[in-house]
């Protein structure tokens, strides 16, 4: 599925993945006061597949979501399901803007993973937003002076699974639509998560349900524009324009929530970012052989 490359385009399906994600850090936190994070994962999917319903009949119907690639669905669904279940159980242990900032360690694992096995090149530029990545990281979790928690290492794990499920994201657009990575998305994940949902299942109250609505339509939705965004653009140019979800979740953290960040997650955050501006210079083209 050949699409004309363009980093506009790219970038307007970021900023709708940028805004449900943001609505959706809040819903989390508000979800799992009551539920578990296995529950809240299988609800978001089912709502999904009703949410996701009237796109597959005006597409064609199920037959436009046949695939030669299940293995590679399967593998990334899986690996996105586990991370997903570590951000969730992240946002309640941290604030949530540290479980963001940390979550941005994300185009790291992307960049070496594209660079690896997509054949994406792997510049000066990448390097240095790597390098100023993992320094960021080491400055937030400060694993010297023995303040390093759980939350923080399972949001650094959590950001880990995201990047490898970026990766396996990008090679699944190389033949597949944006709408056929969405709907096996919901397939696998409803799937992995029906059994443990069942040990743990306990009747949300009206107000829960409501902000499980919100996820259901900012989980389904957010990623159909990242989809969407990798169609247009390398994985390593389009998950670095997310940068903006930092400041504008710790700002939704410091409204909502009075949660602070200290001056060292907002130095580590710095680094991060600065490293992911770098990643999006402009690529030079590779001179050709005489």
């Amino acid at each position: 599925m050949n699409t004309t490359p363009s980093k506009t385009m790219a970038a307007l399906w970021m900023a709708g993945w940028l805004s449900l994600m943001l609505v959706m850090a809040v819903a989390g936190r508000e979800t799992t006061r009551e539920l578990n994070v296995f529950q809240i994962m299988e609800v978001r999917s089912l709502l999904g597949f009703v949410l996701l319903s009237p796109i597959i009949y005006h597409a064609g119907g199920f037959k436009v979501l046949r695939t030669k690639r299940l293995p590679q669905h399967i593998g990334r669904n899986l690996v996105h399901y586990v991370a997903q279940l570590g951000w969730f159980f992240a946002l309640t242990l941290i604030p949530i803007g540290q479980v963001v900032a940390i979550e941005f360690t994300m185009p790291i694992w992307t960049a070496i993973l594209a660079a690896s096995f997509l054949s994406e090149r792997m510049t000066p530029w990448k390097s240095a937003a790597i390098v100023l990545g993992l320094i960021g990281v080491v400055v937030i979790v400060r694993p010297a002076t023995g303040e390093i928690n759980q939350g923080q290492l399972i949001a650094l794990g959590a950001a880990m699974g995201f990047g490898i499920s970026m990766a396996l994201v990008k090679s699944l657009t190389r033949t597949e639509s944006a709408l056929s990575i969405l709907f096996w998305m919901l397939v696998v994940q409803s799937v992995a998560g029906f059994v443990p949902t069942l040990f743990v299942w306990s009747w949300p109250s009206a107000y829960v349900w409501a902000w499980m609505l919100v996820i259901a339509v900012c989980g389904t939705f957010s990623h159909y524009c990242l989809a969407s965004a990798m169609r247009y653009a390398d994985a390593t140019i389009v998950v670095p324009m997310d940068f903006l979800r930092v400041p504008l979740t710790a700002t939704a953290g410091w409204l909502l929530y009075s949660e602070r960040l200290d001056a060292w997650t907002v130095l580590g955050a710095a680094l991060i970012l600065f490293g992911n501006l770098l990643n999006l210079r402009p690529t030079a083209p590779i001179p050709a052989r005489a």
